[in-house]
């Protein structure tokens, strides 16, 4: 039986009444499928490593773009808003998309464990980045799609796939970026911190003072150094977080426009309809009921 990533993910979407993305057994990995190309939609990255087996794919945050094939993996250490499209894709030959979402913690433990581990960035890089997807890591994400066929050797084997998943990462060409990401005193991870907050509190006022406090950073240095690792600045993260939020209450059937503007912290309705009309293309009430369900 082939057993090549493509062939895996192929026949296991195959076999799924559900739409895109898939929920695999293995816990943090998902498969994404797409028979044509689709319109951009906007949604929130986790960290992860997001690859792609078939097609190609194309993701924004903030100003900046990233374009990624077969044979390529979109690499997330923060959690961000984003736009992101299908544009490779065909009934015969889809789009076909592996997620591993990464466990920090696990990451650090594995950084802690390596004998010369690398040395992080001595500023905040863009917390998004491009690599080939290849050799060991490659390996890594076949063994464990292939774990599908196996339940009962998941949660034995799994997580020490996870591990060497993370070693290869730190260890490769892009492992100053990926430490500076996960080492507990480093600048960036206390920029992350600060996004947690604002994560949790976003429909709150912010406060950009409070926000670099949490970071133990100047305002003016927070703002530059959220800026470089999410490409946007704190209100424009916030303002994509509310209207997201928004916008999934809306098609779960949980809240209309006005009752979702102020959940969000809206205080003007007009202002949340001009906003959302940018962010989506269309005022609220026209574009949720071009939405299915399985958007919520």
């Amino acid at each position: 039986m082939p057993n090549t990533l493509v062939d895996i993910v192929t026949r296991y979407t195959d076999a799924q009444p559900a739409q895109s993305p898939v929920e695999t057994p293995v816990p943090g990995l998902t498969f994404l499928r797409s028979d044509h190309r689709k319109h951009p939609s906007h949604l929130i990255f986790k960290p992860a490593l997001c690859v792609v087996a078939q097609g190609a794919k194309r993701s924004t945050f903030g100003g900046q773009r990233f374009d990624y094939k077969a044979g390529q993996a979109l690499v997330v250490s923060v959690e961000t808003p984003a736009l992101s499209r299908v544009v490779k894709a065909s009934p015969t030959e889809p789009y076909l998309g592996v997620i591993v979402e990464f466990d920090l913690t696990v990451m650090r433990e594995v950084m802690e464990s390596i004998e010369a581990p690398p040395r992080p960035v001595s500023s905040v890089q863009h917390g998004v980045f491009v690599t080939h997807f290849q050799g060991n890591m490659a390996d890594c994400v076949l063994r464990l799609v292939r774990l599908i066929d196996t339940p009962k050797a998941i949660p034995m084997i799994a997580p020490m796939i996870m591990r060497e998943l993370c070693y290869w990462l730190l260890t490769g060409p892009h492992g100053s970026e990926v430490a500076g990401l996960v080492l507990a005193n480093g600048h960036a991870e206390r920029v992350i911190r600060a996004i947690h907050a604002l994560r949790e509190q976003f429909s709150e006022p912010v406060r950009i003072e409070d926000l670099a406090a949490i970071a133990q950073l100047s305002p003016s240095a927070f703002h530059r150094q959220f800026k470089a690792l999410t490409s946007m600045t704190p209100l424009q993260y916030q303002k994509q977080l509310r209207l997201l939020e928004a916008r999934h209450l809306m098609v779960s059937g949980a809240a209309n426009a006005e009752s979702a503007a102020y959940q969000v912290g809206y205080e003007s309705p007009t202002q949340f309809s001009r906003e959302y009309s940018r962010m989506f293309g269309a005022p609220p009430r026209r574009d949720v009921a071009t939405l299915p369900a399985t958007a919520a």
